[in-house]
């Protein structure tokens, strides 16, 4: 049984509210939802029943301490990744302890996934799983892992709810769908991401999505004449085109750090007859921009320059000092952070005891020598 629900402008308040004296600033809106500043990722890990325990743990005590952006993809850990959150996910709704609408859960489709573990033969799975009941067709395949055609969206949409365990996923990206371009050219790449955007459409209407959006690493902080690069405006004008001007194409994942700054210090979206840097058009289109690799899978957390740990003063660890600077960056919704055991959630959260940085000291570490 799936559970019913979806994150709204009222549960997510009320969880704001639990959280608004000790955590100050943490819980910001976003297109009408109250979403926490940091949000547990899911990424990193064996895929290993240890893990999965040590992230259960994560993931319920992150709800408990105020964490409302759960976010996963099919792929990470074999599955294993999605299923943890539904078992934490439900474990804290039947105690009463959050609500389903209190919290809003990502996933991501696009790469092939193995189930729990790697098969001896995966060729051979693929070919079973996929290929034989004609859920995809070896001409979708690009670089033998990605596919983004309707039906595979559509056979991966049902088996995130089913390993979350919920009816509706508040956000569904397409997950780094640049990988197709440069096998299959520019013109057939807009061809399947329109599909693509068809199909997601459909599963917002159908009730299994509520709003979705694309997961890239490249695609929106290169520069315009690289390979693999994307211009926002372009894929925002194909969601109109697909879904209307209330289409539901309404959030953007990329990494974003101290180490990688693009998306706020480098121009590379056509914005009229110039270029300026991805949060700057997307805040003006009104999208939410979730930040992944905000500690660039742990790089950041350790070592980080004396005069970068000057600019946070009440910051007490480098993984602090990493977060306190993506969070409060202007047009970042949310800096996601791999939160795989206790002290992970212990250590994350110490940074929204204190506010975010004022535009006036952002501005000032952007400008310092």
């Amino acid at each position: 049984m799936l559970i019913p629900g979806f994150a709204t402008p009222e549960g997510t308040a009320r969880f704001r509210e639990r959280f608004a004296a000790r955590l100050p600033e943490h819980i910001r809106e976003a297109r009408g939802l109250w979403l926490s500043s940091l949000g547990l990722g899911t990424y990193l890990g064996q895929p290993t029943d240890a893990v999965d325990a040590a992230y259960l743990e994560a993931i319920c005590q992150a709800l408990r301490v105020g964490v409302n952006v759960l976010d996963s993809a099919i792929n990470y850990r074999h599955q294993r990744s999605e299923r943890v959150i539904g078992r934490a996910l439900a474990a804290l709704m039947a105690a009463g302890q959050v609500r389903r609408d209190e919290v809003l859960v990502a996933s991501k489709g696009g790469f092939l996934s193995f189930d729990r573990d790697e098969p001896p033969d995966p060729s051979a799975y693929f070919q079973q799983q996929f290929l034989d009941p004609g859920i995809i067709r070896l001409e979708e395949v690009v670089a033998g892992c990605h596919v983004m055609s309707p039906k595979y969206l559509d056979n991966q949409i049902d088996a995130s709810r089913l390993n979350l365990g919920l009816e509706t996923l508040d956000l569904y990206y397409l997950h780094n769908p640049e990988t197709q371009l440069n096998e299959v050219g520019r013109k057939e790449f807009f061809r399947r991401l329109g599909a693509a955007f068809a199909a997601l459409e459909k599963a917002v209407t159908d009730g299994r999505i509520r709003m979705y959006g694309m997961a890239t690493w490249n695609a929106f902080r290169v520069a315009p004449s690289a390979a693999e690069a994307l211009s926002l405006a372009e894929v925002v004008g194909l969601a109109a085109e697909v879904g209307g001007k209330n289409h539901h194409f309404c959030a953007l994942q990329l990494p974003f750090n101290l180490a990688m700054p693009e998306a706020r210090m480098a121009s590379t979206q056509p914005a009229g007859q110039t270029l300026a840097p991805l949060l700057q058009v997307a805040r003006a289109r009104d999208l939410m921009v979730f930040a992944s690799a905000s500690l660039l899978q742990g790089q950041l957390a350790q070592g980080l320059p004396e005069e970068l740990r000057n600019w946070f003063p009440s910051m007490r660890t480098d993984a602090q000092r990493a977060l306190q600077f993506v969070r409060s960056t202007p047009g970042i919704t949310c800096a996601l952070v791999g939160m795989s055991n206790l002290e992970h959630v212990t250590e994350n959260l110490g940074t929204a005891l204190t506010p975010p940085m004022t535009l006036e000291q952002f501005r000032a570490i952007l400008q310092s020598p």
